[in-house]
């Protein structure tokens, strides 16, 4: 059904979500169902990162008179923040919502998570806590920024600050350090202000560095503890896992290298450098050997 709102005003819009396609699923059918099911005067933009499944144009048929729904195809894959930049470029909303593909928000998150945005002037980026089916929080809904001693306490289990909370997510407001980058809200003038996306980071830690760039310039990023959405989490990376992780490490390095102060000792430098990428080499067999057995 075709939106009033919409069509008086594209700058009369709420909210622009911008969800990224690669290859994402059966999920990304219900995203987009769900997303367009609410009332709030908003506006969907799908950008497809040269899926292969056919489902992007298969949501654009079914919904082809819905003049909310935007899909833009990119014809290759250009990295999850380059495509959220793309989409961003063409949205008419006050604010802008990143939602991973797999994300089922509802009704009543998108409003709880608006108005959390205008009652805080100084939230920068506001988050939710994202679950999985049993819904058991991701860790990665509230976090800390992985400098290397957190990640060192994470990885060798020892007593210290690590990069994940170590106690329950309440159901309150919290700032923090980082959130999830399945979803996030800011205003589509603060993503514009920061650029939106490094797009140096092709897939993976482009939303640490945002959410720390948010911080640099003197605003908060929350976690709406009170807000639960369902994640299905991987359907992208299910089907290209070395792909994916080699991504990853190469996101966990240049996270590294313009954050974290440790990065400006040049022995510790290439230390860290080692260790990503042998971790990348180890990880490779398993990976391959568990999408065999998949098929």
């Amino acid at each position: 059904m075709d939106n009033p709102d919409y069509q008086r005003s594209p700058f009369s819009l709420a909210l622009s979500v911008i969800v990224v396609a690669a290859d994402s699923g059966p999920e990304l059918r219900e995203c987009v169902r769900l997303v367009l099911a609410c009332s709030l005067p908003l506006e969907l933009i799908l950008v497809d990162n040269a899926s292969r499944d056919g489902i992007p144009p298969a949501i654009e048929r079914a919904h082809q008179h819905d003049t909310r729904l935007k899909v833009i195809y990119s014809h290759r894959n250009l990295g999850f923040g380059r495509a959220a930049n793309l989409g961003a470029k063409q949205a008419h909303g006050h604010a802008v919502l990143i939602l991973n593909p797999d994300c089922l928000p509802r009704e009543d998150d998108l409003r709880r998570l608006l108005a959390l945005q205008a009652a805080r002037p100084k939230a920068g980026l506001i988050g939710a806590v994202v679950c999985d089916a049993d819904g058991r929080p991701d860790p990665a809904s509230w976090r800390r920024d992985p400098l290397l001693r957190r990640s060192l306490n994470t990885m060798l289990g020892r007593h210290g600050e690590k990069v994940q909370m170590e106690q329950e997510i309440p159901a309150a407001v919290v700032e923090t350090e980082a959130i999830s980058g399945a979803l996030m809200l800011m205003t589509r003038e603060m993503f514009q202000r920061l650029g939106g996306f490094d797009e140096k980071y092709f897939l993976h830690c482009e939303d640490l560095d945002l959410c720390r760039r948010v911080r640099d310039i003197g605003y908060q990023v929350l976690l709406a503890g009170d807000v639960r959405v369902a994640h299905g989490k991987g359907g992208s990376s299910r089907h290209r896992p070395v792909f994916v992780s080699r991504h990853k490490h190469r996101g966990m390095w240049r996270w590294f290298r313009s954050h974290d102060p440790a990065a400006r000792r040049p022995l510790v430098a290439a230390m860290v450098w080692l260790g990503i990428w042998s971790h990348f080499l180890l990880q490779i067999p398993g990976q391959l050997w568990r999408r065999l057995t998949r098929r």
